[in-house]
């Protein structure tokens, strides 16, 4: 029998203390942190939707394997258990581990990278456009035409447009392209699903023309779950053997264990080309650690070798992506514009249409991240024009292609109810959705502004 209600697919054993702020602290708080987000103290809190990355309640099993943690520096036990967890599921022989994902994506885009390299995706993320562009070399997003409408209805909108990867290789010379990267699931585009064919097909491209396939796969298994129930083909096979597939069709892969991996540190880069491991694993030594733990600590990869296992369970991902669809279809009856249909990990609000006479360079991204702390203290992170926007010579914005707010659900955190209190506070969002005016950045760094920008209410 198929319930309604979804159920956590696990019982808590501890809990952790909310602050039930008031609207009068939220607005002190607020402006203290110069209207950014990323600037307000955990504690100022109630429900934190920031990001998925680092946040998930860690299982029974992982507390016990933390206190087997080898802590030796060369040769541990716990890095022996990660190690071999990492080739089980990529099929990928040299392995080597990072504090987090961002590391990986330096030790491998700055080896490959350079003035003249340019890189393609369905869409890059902050980090891995900052790692690439830091590097001299050039970031380009060819996500499918779907992928630009919110409202469509598409199975697979985080599908890499395999006729603008040719043309860009056409444009640039096979030569001269570094790395084609599928991200899965499609972050920067709604938290989307990759199909298998899309990823056969460019690895086949990649194939053809000599060019180095990548996977972003930091939320593989959720992007697994998509594929055995939108695809035809995969109905029989597991989670874990659709994840296999999609890694054997790269040259290597890069994770954030601080995703899918149910771990709050920890991420690796995973190469079939022992050259190029032997060269990112010179800078992971002078950057990261020892190439047997490489800035993590035993604990640490006993956590992750258990997580790897965890993540494919199929109760856990039947609550992960449905929970996740709860929340989505909750707004949707609210006629908040929505990303849809929903991704893996987050919701993403269209602000851009929720607030269609605030000005892009007034970043109605940031007006909703904003009054959604006023109102009920929810965090969450703008994915629009103040992540992704770029001046022009004349120092005049030039917009994202969209305006999102992303709703990052951690894995194994909130309950329903946490989440209904989300829904009740985008209706009272709905109820004072007529505000007029945004937000003008008064300070920003070079790069990845959006971490540290401060912002004042254009008056």
């Amino acid at each position: 029998m198929d319930f309604k209600t979804i159920i956590e697919p696990f019982r808590i054993k501890t809990v952790e203390r909310i602050r039930l702020t008031t609207p009068q602290e939220r607005e002190v708080f607020l402006q203290n942190a110069h209207f950014n987000p990323f600037l307000l103290r955990s504690d100022q809190v109630i429900i934190d939707l920031l990001t998925d990355s680092g946040t998930s309640a860690m299982s029974s099993e992982q507390w016990a394997g933390i206190m087997r943690g080898d802590e030796s520096y060369a040769g541990a036990s716990s890095w022996l258990r990660m190690e071999k967890a990492v080739q089980d599921l990529t099929g990928c022989p040299y392995v080597l581990p990072t504090h987090q994902g961002r590391a990986a994506e330096h030790l491998l885009y700055s080896r490959i990278g350079g003035p003249g390299k340019v890189f393609v995706s369905n869409t890059h993320f902050d980090t891995t456009r900052a790692n690439i562009e830091f590097s001299g070399a050039t970031a380009i997003d060819c996500p499918i035409p779907e992928n630009r409408d919110p409202s469509l209805l598409h199975p697979f909108k985080g599908n890499l447009d395999t006729a603008q990867l040719l043309d860009q290789i056409a444009r640039n010379g096979a030569e001269n392209m570094a790395a084609v990267i599928l991200t899965v699931t499609n972050n920067s585009g709604g938290g989307q699903p990759v199909s298998m064919q899309n990823a056969r097909d460019v690895a086949e491209i990649c194939k053809k023309y000599g060019i180095r396939f990548i996977l972003d796969a930091c939320r593989i298994a959720e992007n697994a779950w998509f594929i055995k129930h939108r695809e035809p083909g995969f109905e029989n096979a597991t989670y874990r053997e659709i994840a296999q597939q999609m890694f054997a069709l790269a040259d290597g892969c890069i994770m954030s264990a601080k995703k899918d991996a149910l771990v709050n540190m920890g991420g690796f880069l995973a190469l079939r080309d022992l050259d190029l491991a032997v060269q990112c694993r010179t800078v992971l030594i002078i950057t990261e650690g020892y190439s047997t733990y490489g800035g993590l600590s035993g604990r640490d990869m006993e956590a992750i070798a258990i997580g790897l296992e965890e993540v494919f369970d199929a109760d856990y991902l039947h609550y992960r992506i449905k929970s996740t669809e709860y929340l989505a279809e909750k707004l949707h009856e609210l006629g908040v514009p929505i990303m849809r249909p929903a991704g893996g990990h987050a919701v993403y609000v269209d602000a851009r249409v929720f607030y269609p006479e605030i000005p892009l360079d007034q970043y109605p991204g940031q007006v909703m991240v904003c009054e959604l702390y006023r109102l009920g203290g929810i965090r969450c992170c703008e994915i629009g024009s103040v992540m992704f926007g770029k001046y022009d010579a004349d120092g005049q914005l030039i917009p994202a292609t969209m305006d999102l707010v992303r709703l990052a659900i951690p894995r194994r955190v909130y309950t329903q109810s946490h989440i209904d209190y989300v829904v009740e506070t985008f209706g009272e969002l709905v109820k004072h959705r007529d505000k007029k005016t945004g937000y003008k950045i008064t300070y920003e760094p070079p790069f990845l502004r959006h971490f540290t920008a401060r912002f004042k209410a254009v008056v």
